[in-house]
């Protein structure tokens, strides 16, 4: 087991180190950011001082080796915009994001796993056949698109939910569907897949034939097996979750990290929008390190299986 975590401790922070580097090569080749925030009419040696005083006039090497230094020291840079640490303004928008994945995530939980169990239960029938074709289609309508129809349904037209902010708890109704929805679907056809996989295991039909009634086999015998895989699942749809809050936060003006990220790129506002992909590198990478250790935990063979591939 203790080789098993190294592994996926190293696993995790190579994936930090490849994120933070990609991250800074690309939002540095894109563009210059006193090109943007500086008016048209600035003179070119404004210019120059303000690029000096970020340091982007050094070479990309150096910028690195300094941005390295400023993590390894717990600083990530001061926002081109007002000057402030970058952590602190992404750490103010994080619980708005947590709030917002939290319920969508839930939400598709109640949701998705019922669905999808009853689709197993219910295999090639009307029942199977319709609840996968609502899956399919909640997690095939593109999260803007989703957006716009819950905001034309809920807002214009029977005007009983806001459509943007968050100063209330009904702020939190549509962006948590626009999110949830979606998952909701995914999680349905995963838990279907894997449900019917267990079904037709040896051990269930030895239970049923020692006279299990089906609930029991279904609760104490199939569910806890079937959990397994949907746990690791679940480790993986953390990122898709915070991927699409940047365009459901940005839809709906939900003040959250996603929307702070759109808006950063658009300024190149380079320390908050490198701290906010840390930030969510960390979050997805740490929450998937997490669901491994859990699915090592219920299933002891994974830790066996890697001990074994190493």
């Amino acid at each position: 087991m203790i080789r098993f975590l190294l592994i996926r401790l190293i696993r995790a922070l190579v994936t930090l180190f490849i994120c933070v580097t990609a991250v800074f090569l690309l939002l540095r080749v894109s563009g210059d950011p006193a090109a943007i925030l500086l008016p048209p009419e600035t003179p070119p040696a404004v210019r120059a001082e303000i690029s000096r005083s970020w340091g982007l006039d050094r070479p990309l090497i150096e910028q690195f080796g300094l941005y390295l230094k400023a993590i390894s020291q717990g600083s990530l840079g001061y926002s081109f915009t007002d000057n402030r640490p970058a952590v602190d303004v992404v750490v103010e928008s994080l619980p708005k994001t947590i709030l917002l994945g939290s319920f969508a995530l839930t939400f598709a939980l109640l949701l998705g796993l019922p669905l999808g169990i009853i689709a197993a239960l219910r295999h090639n029938t009307s029942i199977d056949r319709g609840v996968m074709a609502l899956a399919v289609f909640g997690y095939s309508v593109p999260i803007f698109f989703l957006a716009i129809l819950l905001i034309l349904l809920f807002a214009l037209s029977l005007r009983i939910l806001p459509s943007a902010g968050s100063a209330t708890w009904a702020h939190l109704v549509m962006p948590v569907l626009t999110l949830g929805l979606p998952l909701a679907g995914r999680i349905a056809r995963f838990t279907r897949t894997s449900a019917l996989e267990v079904l037709g295991k040896p051990f269930i039909r030895t239970a049923r034939a020692k006279g299990v009634r089906r609930l029991g086999v279904i609760l104490w015998h199939a569910a806890p097996n079937a959990a397994v895989p949907l746990l690791m699942y679940l480790g993986i749809e953390i990122g898709a979750i915070l991927a699409g809050a940047a365009v459901t936060e940005t839809v709906f003006a939900w003040p959250g990290l996603g929307r702070l990220l759109v808006e950063s790129v658009a300024v190149r506002d380079l320390p908050v929008v490198q701290a906010a992909i840390l930030v969510s590198t960390f979050i997805m990478v740490v929450s998937n390190l997490t669901f491994d250790i859990f699915h090592a935990v219920l299933d002891p063979r994974v830790g066996a299986r890697e001990w074994s591939a190493s």
